[in-house]
């Protein structure tokens, strides 16, 4: 387990939706400093934030935030982009920008700060999962939450060596901008980040924040049907 009182977190898209929630949560926990990135960051209200550039599909762009935030003990790969990809039927590219976001943008973050966190002890690494990871019917972003989830468990063995500890933290639909169309009943952003940190001091590797989240992983033992998921229309 991890102490969030004095850390150092990095949050990617941490300047709205869960990722806002997520910052804030830290601090309210006693977080020393966050780095809150976005493609274009705007000001924080708090010293304690450091809003910072970073573009997860940009290998320069992680290396060189991994070389400015030395000081990071928690880092939370959060961001993510939901396009309208249909996997027969969207534009190939808008699979492809899907998949080098949500899983290889997460990875490029892993892999350029892993160094940084067995420098300071093993710290955290978080991964921002989603029920979609599990429940057929979300094309595109569904199936690169699946291979993010794959990547997560992977990158648990791998860094366990040097102690960090790995948290896949699955959730249903959240009350942010990007499902913000969907009709189905959604759960405070807040809600999310508290049940991330809880998971974080309790030294657990995975966090189900939510009912359906359960059911769905529940449902992984039976048919391969029972796995799909209405979204309405």
């Amino acid at each position: 387990m991890v102490a969030i009182d004095g850390s150092v977190v990095l949050v990617t898209g941490g300047q709205r939706g869960i990722g806002k929630a997520l910052v804030e949560a830290f601090l309210r926990r006693g977080a020393a400093k966050v780095y809150a990135t976005a493609r274009k960051p705007g000001p924080a209200g708090d010293p304690r934030v450091e809003p910072v550039p970073l573009d997860v599909t940009d290998p320069g762009s992680v290396e060189a935030l991994a070389g400015r935030a030395r000081d990071v003990t928690v880092v939370v790969n959060n961001a993510g982009i939901l396009l309208p990809s249909a996997l027969l039927k969207a534009d190939m590219a808008d699979v492809l920008a899907t998949f080098d976001t949500n899983v290889f943008g997460a990875l490029r973050v892993a892999r350029s700060f892993a160094p940084v966190l067995a420098a300071n002890g093993g710290g955290a690494l978080v991964d921002m999962h989603s029920v979609l990871s599990w429940g057929a019917g979300a094309a595109a972003y569904g199936a690169s939450k699946a291979a993010l989830w794959s990547v997560t468990n992977s990158l648990r063995i791998e860094l366990a060596p040097q102690g960090t500890q790995v948290v896949g933290v699955h959730l249903g639909f959240a009350d942010t901008e990007m499902v913000a169309g969907l009709p189905v009943p959604k759960i405070s952003p807040a809600d999310v980040a508290g049940a991330v940190l809880d998971g974080i001091e309790d030294g657990r590797t995975e966090v189900l924040v939510d009912a359906l989240t359960r059911q769905m992983k529940e449902a992984l033992s039976g048919p391969v049907e029972g796995l799909s998921l209405a979204f309405g229309h």
